[in-house]
């Protein structure tokens, strides 16, 4: 990992995440870091982990359809600080 807290990087906006599959910027106790991207291509995920995939598409999908209707939008019951799709995902995580 390449510390990226230096004067060569001073006053560039730094966006956490990917950039072109090439490398990763990650922030680890307030130092950002730049790192290589992982190679994923040979994990192979467990049945749980697959159940659990599945389950959140399915919550995304709920959400997409309430988005979608706009008179269910407008009557959906949203949390505090949060919007209509991330309430409507964890309400379906918690039901299902």
């Amino acid at each position: 990992m390449v510390r990226i807290n230096n004067p060569l990087w001073k006053g560039w906006k730094i966006s956490l995440g990917r950039n072109n599959k090439q490398f990763v910027i990650r922030n680890v106790g307030g130092t950002n870091y730049l790192c290589k991207y992982p190679d994923m291509s040979k994990v192979i995920p467990s049945d749980s982990q697959l159940e659990s995939n599945n389950r959140f598409a399915d919550a995304v999908e709920y959400a997409k359809s309430i988005i979608a209707d706009p008179l269910k939008k407008a009557n959906y019951k949203v949390r505090k600080g949060k919007s209509v799709y991330h309430s409507a995902i964890k309400d379906y995580l918690e039901r299902h």
